[in-house]
């Protein structure tokens, strides 16, 4: 039961988190309707990783497979915002739309970024915290 309420409060505080630092940068970029995908993107991004996270936790080892899930994780997030940012550099030639989709691309990295991260940060103290509980109540 420890690991489901540790993967719903990760849930609920990286996914306040990644829609606050979405909804700051659709203000600070005036923002329209593009930034829908961003919104959609974080709630997505907060999913896949929560799951990911929670299978992580029935590890033998739930330590070292939390610590390899966020490493995993960002690897793999970084190298498809990379595939993100390629594509739009070789479909759109011009410096205009380019520079005009700099401000949807940085909403799609920010708010997963911190997502992935809150919840490693989250998850790994909580795996610790219940093996400390863990090895004191033995």
């Amino acid at each position: 039961m420890r690991k489901f309420f540790t993967s719903l409060f990760a849930f609920m505080l990286s996914g306040f988190a990644g829609g606050l630092v979405a909804q700051e940068l659709a203000v600070a970029t005036g923002a329209q309707e593009e930034y829908i995908i961003v919104f959609m993107f974080s709630v997505l991004a907060t999913c896949i990783v929560t799951f990911v996270f929670f299978v992580a936790q029935f590890q033998n080892d739930p330590v070292a497979a939390v610590a390899k899930t966020g490493k995993w994780l960002l690897i793999v997030f970084v190298v498809l915002l990379t595939l993100l940012v390629a594509l739009i550099l070789y479909t759109d030639s011009s410096a205009a739309v380019v520079k005009k989709d700099i401000p949807l691309v940085v909403g799609l990295a920010l708010p997963g970024l911190v997502t992935i991260v809150l919840q490693w940060l989250f998850v790994r103290w909580r795996v610790r915290r219940g093996l400390i509980t863990a090895q004191v109540n033995a």
